[in-house]
């Protein structure tokens, strides 16, 4: 628990503390020393409308919608103590449509940080004070494009040409943050979510939503240390709170490092079954670990929570710009809310990350699940290689594709052929960058055996971004 002096500071002192963190920031790296401004890192300077793409191969006649992903991208220099999760938000979207690709669009988030540094004008709309940045995901809820960050700004809508419309609260029904991954149930249209708030430490809240975006109810859950929560688990009857050893630090803040998240040794690592219709959670204590993404979660035939997810020995143990950290590769974590123990068992200890499930079976049970190799050397201006696996869950089986030397892919989603299509019958599509070219590519996968199918050019470097998903045009 933070100690009565740090919450004295917290509560009472901030401007002096942030005097002294604006003295102590002048002694560390600028932005020219800083890998996640600089090399394949580099933000776009400009936004851009492509209407000219050359395709290789055959886009599948099914595919019509966008894919569009998000990620941090500085509009000036982002000054030192820079964090690669704090950049400008820009969308990068490719629209698709009878076998055809329409258009690749690349858009900056219109806040008002944004706005003060120099660029476009801010849209308008609710915020929660001054930091309004939001560059984590982007999702359909309500029918609407919604970009998403944790932890600070409302949610932003995108109209269908990924232009910022306003930012938004749900209509009012939104008191606090949200968070960048909200799931949603197959079977009731309900997202669920996990929310902290960078200046609340000893509460979050769960938070549903509706299937038009309205928010149905909002319930607090108790924490201490302010811990980071980047995603969260949902089955049949509970969300599941991920309380791992990431808190605010208020040493980092003094020392001057932008991002305040720091790995806790002191706090202990708990899982939290909280009960979808409200209720007190069941916690269970869990070995300390970090998990930034689930793949999947469900209750099996004893009432047990079963969760897919990619764990990390540590994670931001020390000062860094970026997400360093030591990964333990697939786990699943089967949760007793009887007994209250949590039980781990690996299923490829591989490093990686951003895994995704067919969504259509998210909270039930399910057979296959994509995700990113890591890679091995933990560089992550992404040297070595990063293959993408597909995980049979049923055989064991996993089965590979390499891009090839240079190639760096991002995060692979996957779009069924249609709704009533069998588990995994459809494609796996990202973005992939070309090291040596400075080009990128929309590449489409058959989601069975990995085998391309078609890619997209973009004429230019996509910068590792963060989370993005298919939006399909219905």
């Amino acid at each position: 628990m933070a100690s009565v002096i740090e919450r004295t500071i917290r509560k009472a002192v901030t401007p002096a503390i942030m005097a002294v963190a604006g003295m102590n920031r002048t002694r560390l790296d600028g932005a020219d020393r800083n890998p996640f401004v600089n090399g394949v890192h580099t933000p776009m300077a400009d936004e851009l409308t492509l209407d000219a793409l050359t395709v290789t191969g055959t886009i599948p006649a099914e595919l019509d919608g966008r894919y569009v992903r998000i990620g941090p991208n500085p509009f000036r220099d982002p000054g030192k103590g820079h964090h690669w999760f704090l950049g400008d938000g820009m969308v990068h979207g490719v629209r698709l449509r009878a076998g055809k690709a329409e258009w690749y669009r690349n858009r900056y988030i219109r806040s008002q940080e944004l706005e003060g540094k120099g660029g476009p004008a801010a849209v308008p709309g609710p915020r929660r004070g001054r930091a309004d940045t939001v560059n984590t995901n982007v999702l359909g809820v309500g029918g609407k494009i919604m970009a998403l960050v944790e932890a600070g700004s409302f949610p932003v809508e995108l109209d269908d040409n990924l232009e910022s419309v306003a930012y938004s609260d749900f209509g009012g029904g939104l008191t606090g943050s949200f968070t960048a991954h909200p799931h949603q149930c197959p079977d009731t249209g309900e997202f669920h979510a996990i929310c902290y708030d960078g200046m609340v430490h000893d509460t979050i809240r769960h938070v549903v939503l509706d299937r038009a975006g309205k928010v149905l109810r909002e319930t607090p859950v108790t924490v201490v240390n302010g811990p980071s929560i980047h995603d969260c688990a949902l089955t049949a009857n509970y969300a599941v709170v991920l309380d791992l050893p990431v808190t605010f630090s208020i040493k980092a803040v003094i020392n001057g490092y932008q991002f305040p998240y720091r790995w806790n040794a002191d706090h202990k690592a708990r899982v939290g079954l909280v009960p979808r219709q409200g209720g007190e959670p069941i916690w269970c204590e869990v070995d300390p670990c970090y998990v930034f993404h689930v793949g999947n979660s469900f209750e099996d035939d004893s009432g047990r929570v079963v969760i897919d997810l990619c764990a990390y020995e540590t994670i931001f143990d020390g000062d860094m710009p970026g997400p360093y950290g030591r990964p333990l590769g697939l786990e699943r974590w089967t949760i007793d809310p009887q007994t209250g123990t949590v039980s781990r068992m690996t299923l490829d200890r591989a490093g990686q990350e951003f895994p995704r499930p067919d969504e259509r079976y998210f909270t039930k049970p399910y057979r296959y699940l994509w995700s990113m190799g890591l890679p091995e050397d933990g560089d992550l201006e992404f040297v070595a290689p990063m293959p993408l696996y597909r995980h049979d869950l049923v055989t064991g089986e996993r089965i590979a594709h390499d891009f090839g030397e240079g190639r760096i892919p991002g995060e692979f989603v996957f779009v069924p052929r249609n709704e009533s299509a069998p588990e995994g019958d459809g494609w796996v599509m990202g973005y992939v960058i070309d090291r040596n070219a400075r080009t990128s590519v929309l590449e489409i996968l058959d989601a069975m055996t990995l085998g391309p199918v078609a890619s997209v050019a973009i004429p230019h470097l996509v910068p590792p971004g963060f989370h993005g998903n298919w939006i399909a045009a219905s």
